[in-house]
């Protein structure tokens, strides 16, 4: 009797799940990638909030983005003046600026232009100390619970701990190459409307606000490190820094101290942002650091970091400008700030005031450690560790019970069929065969082959076209998930063919436990021992593979009992044994037979197959496993046919059951791996212009592309073949584009770095570009003063050169820095930078003098470390160092005033093994930043027109020219 088609629109036959899973998929990965892509809108309302006007915020983005301002520049004078107007501006428009008490100390908001606080610091962890003198801005926002006057100037003893504002901080300074529309262009007018937000009368906020301008964050967070030298610095318990990695997209929350002030950014209308990146700070795989370190790490204080990520590739250029970002971005940052701000501003219950962690901390007390993910950007999920610690570790030891549990209770009735070889019957001299440990070892080999597969294409990727992920992640993304759905679906469904089983589904969700286990494991010991919860879509991940496996054992009950299948059978063979020895003469059992008789027409498909040799049967080793037509109709009903050819007994198990399991297992565990993916590929995928390795761009990417893909393990043998015929010709495609495209384009352009050093003595100059090499020859051979010359090209051969980047050099137009200077530069070189530099007799004290003309900043470099030394009229504040711990090789100077100077006295000791033993030697370098005029540094200007389309500069250290000379005492 023929097999009926089943007609089930959701059994377990192919094009059910071929169109089940092949439109859930798409829905997930298609929504996942336009969810990442497509910033908000911004709203239709120019004024959408009291005291809110976009419109204004964006003309006040123009305009402070119209030019270079680094610290070290003109135009950065010009936006801090503007900036004091804008702010008087916006307070008399809000009435904030008139007393709201006969006592002037009690206005609503008042302005701090702080041009006193300096300060001499080090990195604990780093050889370089800083010497600075800030110019922030800072402007105070009465709350309605704030004690009267200006509390944080008031003594207090040891034990009254007063209640705290919320400091809200970004940057003005730019980069030398940058506009700095996102870094912190941003940012910046955020604080500018939450300013004018929280001085409306019917906005003022319970706790008072601080919110801060710095100047000078982008060298050394020069800026914050000011300003915990103001007095106004002991008053916030809590802050939000506003920053920017990328340049343009939308604003993510990169960090947060605790669970606490998470809460508070949960109320953004479209909150962004995942504790993965938080742990990559931890795990030092960031390099770069924002304000968030001083406030929270050395002043004590709770918060948020809050910043701009991608594209990387415009980051510090001249594309990070308006041209490239949008009232989008503006207005998602800005309300995600509104709200956070507000929040915390709100809150009276205290717990933001507490005693300091450490002497000289803000009294903010300690928070809770958290986890914390977006779905979707329409909402946010906060939890504490330690509550995501105690759901790892009640996993971990109750779901393997459970399913133990299950296991002896089929046992028990006798419905174990895994791991079931044979079943014997006490009646009969044999056992009927169950194969129950068919397909048990197929998940774990052809996931490891499907996985080293992409770990191939991932050397041969480096190999060939490394960078191609710079301009094309999705077509890698492409490649990777088609290679090893390719892979996966060929070698399982072969295996299905070939030895189909019933137990499939349940053995490949064993082995996902298994796997979710052993990871979630790792994340568990990760939550407890260092504080990182970056692992939470494990615990969702491993919580759905239970529950589908929990359904594959909840099925085996429907099964008949082993032994009535077993004694089922054993009497079919019984019952065909003796027709077929009525029929045909055949002896009886244990008769001596010279030859075996050959297969007719009327023998039955049970018949014993050995003398063919050929065993695919349903239950036993010895017959085939179709052949039920001739068995008596309620033997038949008793045992409902299998799918194709599958065990036998296999044929009561529920049909549907799998759509259930896959929309347990696939939904939530892709939205939050698809969502990491597609957030850590924007985070990594241009790093390697800055010199990260891509090979762990591509290993990382594999490993996601399994998450991803695993969820469809269980039911991917079952998929129609159109549908991987189809995902072939994607990966060949994919391939094929990803080994020959040109890995750079006008959209996604190669960094790099530029810096031009004059030595001021013998006038020597060279112009250097430092990149990706061959990339970098080839731009610095189109570069018009470069033709002819000796270009040479070395790998890290220079202080300032980036790990795994090549530095090629030439000489090149010469800079003319001095403002207004008539004298040609090339003759004037060496008035550029004055110094003295003189050491007491039979001593290892020097004192050095140092002028920079038209520059805020020079520097001291030492060839070997100094002890100790100090800068006149520079604070230095116990709770940071002026050395760190590897003592001090280079000093960074920086004042306010331009042409100004240093008196530098430095200490270092004496008889070092490898250098003169009471000498010392060195650099004095100055620096020039301000490339706005084109005429100032010409080289620069000439890179940025000549090079390719396809490339654009940054800069490589603190200056674009830096100026040197030697000294030995």
């Amino acid at each position: 009797m023929p097999r009926k088609r089943s007609r089930n629109p959701i059994g377990f036959t192919p094009w059910p799940v071929t169109f089940f899973v092949v439109a859930i998929l798409a829905a997930l990965y298609s929504s996942l990638v336009s969810y990442h892509n497509i910033i908000p809108s911004p709203p239709l309302s120019s004024a959408p909030l009291s005291g809110i006007n976009l419109t204004e915020a964006w003309h006040d983005l123009q305009f402070l983005t119209n030019g270079y301002h680094p610290y070290n520049s003109r135009r950065n004078d010009v936006v801090r003046d503007w900036l004091l107007r804008r702010i008087e501006q916006i307070l008399k428009r809000n009435g904030a600026l008139k007393p709201a008490s006969a006592t002037a100390r009690d206005l609503p908001a008042e302005i701090f232009n702080d041009i006193e606080s300096n300060l001499a610091f080090s990195s604990s962890d780093s050889a370089l100390s800083v010497a600075f003198t800030g110019t922030n801005i800072i402007v105070y926002i009465r709350g309605s619970d704030d004690e009267a006057g200006r509390a944080w100037e008031q003594a207090r003893t040891s034990d009254e701990y007063p209640k705290g504002g919320v400091l809200v901080n970004a940057h003005f300074d730019s980069v030398p190459s940058g506009f700095g529309a996102t870094d912190d262009g941003v940012g910046v007018i955020s604080v500018l409307q939450l300013i004018s937000y929280f001085t409306v009368p019917e906005n003022q906020p319970k706790r008072g606000i601080v919110a801060l301008l710095n100047n000078g964050e982008e060298d050394y967070l020069n800026g914050a490190y000011a300003f915990s030298q103001h007095p106004l610095s002991k008053f916030p318990h809590t802050f939000l820094n506003l920053e920017g990695a990328g340049a343009g997209g939308r604003a993510v929350l990169f960090r947060s101290t605790d669970t606490e002030v998470t809460r508070y950014y949960k109320k953004a209308p479209r909150p962004f942002g995942t504790v993965s990146s938080s742990d990559g700070f931890k795990a030092g795989l960031v390099r770069s650091q924002t304000d968030y370190v001083v406030f929270n790490g050395l002043l004590g204080m709770r918060g948020l970091d809050v910043a701009f990520m991608e594209p990387r590739s415009r980051y510090h250029t001249r594309e990070d400008s308006t041209r490239y970002t949008s009232k989008g971005s503006l207005w998602h940052m800005l309300s995600a700030a509104i709200a956070t701000v507000e929040g915390l501003a709100s809150d009276t219950s205290g717990k933001f005031d507490g005693e300091p962690l450490e002497e000289g901390m803000v009294p903010a007390g300690k928070g809770s450690d958290s986890v914390w993910f977006d779905i979707y950007g329409r909402s946010f999920a906060v939890f504490e560790l330690h509550s995501f610690f105690a759901v790892s570790v009640t996993l971990l030891v109750v779901t393997p019970f459970i399913l133990i549990a299950l296991t002896a209770l089929l046992s028990h009735f006798d419905k174990w069929y895994p791991f079931t070889l044979n079943k014997s019957i006490p009646e009969a001299d044999d056992s009927i065969p169950i194969d129950g440990l068919r397909a048990f070892f197929r998940t774990p080999i052809v996931s490891a082959i499907s996985t080293a597969a992409l770990v191939g294409l991932s050397f041969l990727l480096t190999k060939i076209n490394p960078y191609i992920i710079y301009s094309s992640e999705y077509s890698v993304w492409a490649m990777f998930l088609s290679a090893w759905f390719v892979v996966y679906w060929f070698l399982m469904r072969g295996a299905d063919a070939m030895r189909p089983s019933a137990l499939h589904r349940f053995y490949t969700l064993m082995w996902m436990y298994i796997g979710n286990w052993l990871l979630l494991v790792g994340v568990t010991v990760m939550e407890n021992n260092l504080k990182m919860s970056g692992g939470y879509f494990v615990i969702i991940y491993f919580a759905s593979v239970f529950v589908a496996l929990l359904i594959s054992y909840l099925e085996l009950f429907a099964l008949p009992r082993k032994t009535s299948y077993a004694e089922l059978i054993a009497g079919i063979d019984a019952a065909e044994a003796s027709s077929v020895r009525a029929t045909t003469g055949e002896s009886e059992p244990g008769e001596n037979h010279d030859h075996d008789d050959d297969a007719t027409e009327r023998t039955s498909l049970l018949r014993d197959d050995r003398a063919t040799g050929f065993s695919s049967g349903y239950g036993t080793r010895r017959r085939r496993s179709t052949g039920l037509d001739e068995i008596e109709p309620e033997v038949f009903r008793a045992l409902p046919r299998p799918y194709r050819k599958e065990q036998a007994w296999s044929g009561k198990l529920p049909s549907w059951t799998w759509l259930l399991q896959f929309l347990i297992l696939g939904p939530m565990p892709i939205i939050l791996v698809g969502q990491l993916a597609l957030f850590t590929t924007s985070a990594l995928y241009q790093t390697p212009a800055d010199g990260s390795p891509v090979l762990n761009i591509y290993i990382f990417i594999t490993l996601l592309t399994v998450l991803l893909l695993a969820p469809a393990t269980p039911f991917i043998h079952r998929i129609s073949f159109p549908l991987p015929t189809l995902v072939l010709l994607i990966f060949g495609g994919t391939l094929i584009y990803n080994l020959l495209a040109f890995p750079f384009s006008d959209s996604s352009r190669l960094k790099l770095y530029f810096l031009q050093s004059v030595d001021l003595d013998s006038g020597i100059n060279s112009v250097s570009l430092t990149g990706l090499d061959p990339y970098v020859r080839t731009v610095a051979n189109g570069i018009p003063s470069a033709f002819g010359k000796h270009i040479s090209c070395d790998e890290g051969v220079d202080y300032t050169a980036r790990k795994g980047l090549t530095k090629c050099s030439w000489p090149g137009l010469p800079p003319n820095v001095l403002e207004h200077s008539k004298i040609p530069p090339v003759q004037n070189y060496s008035s550029w930078l004055t110094y003295t530099a003189t050491r007491e007799a039979n001593t290892t004290t020097a004192h050095f003098r140092i002028e920079g003309r038209n520059t805020r900043a020079c520097r001291l470099l030492f060839d070997t470390p100094i002890e100790s030394f100090h800068v006149a009229g520079y604070t230095v504040d116990p709770r940071f160092p002026a050395v760190g711990e590897k003592g001090c090789k280079s000093i960074r100077l920086w004042t306010r005033e331009w042409g100004g100077a240093w008196d530098v006295d430095v200490t270092w000791k004496a008889g070092v093994k490898g250098r003169n033993s009471t000498g010392l030697d060195g650099k004095v370098v100055c620096l020039w930043s301000d490339a706005n005029e084109p005429s100032t540094i010409p080289a620069y200007h000439e890179v940025l027109r000549f090079m390719p389309r396809w490339s654009v500069a940054t800069k490589l250290s603190d200056g674009l020219v830096e100026g040197v000379k030697v000294f030995k005492i």
